[in-house]
């Protein structure tokens, strides 16, 4: 068998654009499928699949990681963020195309399943406290078990105790707007120097959180070392880490106890099954960073199934974003809060062409949409971690 094409193919999923990859083979009926959005850069990252498409044209698309060999070192370059998402979708095709070829789901393909269903958690918010408690408690009705949100306001590397009383005021809200079984989740956003981060985590220890995600950013682990030993919630982070060499120091240098790689961004389903191992060796947990679509999120269920050190999945709610998954035919059902293991080969989930020729990605809104949400400055005019 033989790779004959490599195309991305962007759609408008509204609050962000979804880019697919989809990978053909000399035979014309086996076609696989992934996905690799990025944020602020779908364009960037189209493009890069493009230019990556010659160098396995012509390959076996069942030699999986000699493709990923090809991709990953033969350009002489190391990859990006950029590059890194195109090669993840790709991978992620290739995992697709292989479980159809053996008429089995791509868990299989990865040792077989240790689990026999995915916990996920979606997301919550509000621009108060009671906003936030009472999207909480919607969630919560309709069978979410766990929901994360952010608590924390753009801050200063040293900033003053109203940092602390915003936070305090929203967790202390959400925590007793779910009660104390359901799980709640903190993510910083890598917006917290040290020094503010253990501040602001040391007032929400209280909360039995399950855990903090990037409590500051993660390109100096040893800077988020002392926030790990200084609070008793377990710390996550590494949806901006990528490889396995980006998880390296994280690890030594005993920075973060839940490791979260995007399989969109991280290296795709090849990778982040070593970075999943390689946790191991810490008695680290997995919980694979996921904020896209329907297609990312069964990639992320397959890895979940197969790795005995996975804790917790994250997901858009499919309420909050139906137009990303119109994009796909009969994405994975959520029920109470889990999936449970699909049982079509490969990924079990297919893009809608015509679905995406419907919504051409719209690159004004998206534009704007960048500039407004991922643009953050302190009052000062000054730029700040988002």
């Amino acid at each position: 068998m033989k790779i004959t094409r490599i195309t991305p193919i962007m759609a408008d999923g509204v609050h962000r654009i979804i880019t697919f990859v989809k990978i053909e083979t000399d035979q014309p009926s086996l076609i696989g499928w992934g996905e690799a959005s990025l944020e602020t850069k779908p364009r960037a990252v189209a493009g890069c699949i493009e230019d990556m498409a010659p160098m396995i044209i012509g390959q076996d698309p069942l030699r999986i990681e000699h493709c990923w060999q090809i991709l990953y070192r033969a350009g002489f370059w190391r990859l990006g963020v950029i590059g890194l998402s195109a090669l993840s979708g790709i991978d992620q095709a290739l995992w697709d195309i292989k479980g159809k070829e053996l008429g089995r789901p791509v868990y299989e393909l990865l040792g077989g399943r240790v689990r026999d269903t995915v916990r996920m958690y979606t997301h919550v918010g509000g621009d108060t406290a009671e906003a936030l408690a009472r999207d909480a408690q919607e969630k919560v009705a309709h069978g979410w078990t766990a929901v994360k949100t952010v608590p924390v306001p753009i801050t200063r590397p040293v900033d003053g105790p109203w940092a602390v009383r915003y936070a305090v005021e929203r967790v202390r809200a959400l925590r007793e707007a779910v009660g104390p079984d359901v799980d709640v989740l903190l993510d910083f956003h890598g917006r917290l120097s040290p020094q503010m981060a253990i501040r602001i985590g040391v007032a929400l220890d209280e909360y039995n959180c399950l855990f903090f995600e990037e409590p500051v950013q993660a390109e100096n682990p040893a800077a988020m070392a002392p926030v790990a030993r200084a609070l008793t919630t377990p710390i996550a982070t590494g949806e901006r880490l990528f490889t396995r060499w980006g998880f390296r120091e994280l690890l030594e240098h005993g920075a973060a106890s839940l490791l979260q790689p995007d399989p969109c961004h991280a290296g795709g389903i090849s990778e982040v099954r070593k970075i999943a191992t390689m946790g191991e060796v810490y008695y680290a947990g997995l919980a694979p960073h996921n904020p896209y679509g329907p297609l990312a999120t069964a990639v992320c269920v397959h890895l979940a199934l197969a790795c005995p050190n996975f804790v917790i999945q994250e997901m858009i709610d499919p309420q909050y974003a139906p137009e990303a998954t119109s994009l796909v035919h009969d994405p994975l059902p959520v029920v109470d809060g889990h999936i449970a293991p699909p049982t079509r080969p490969g990924l079990g989930v297919e893009v809608d062409e015509a679905a995406c020729a419907r919504r051409p990605p719209d690159f004004a809104h998206f534009d704007q949409l960048g500039k407004r949400y991922y643009g953050a400055f302190h009052p000062d005019g000054a730029v700040a971690d988002s």
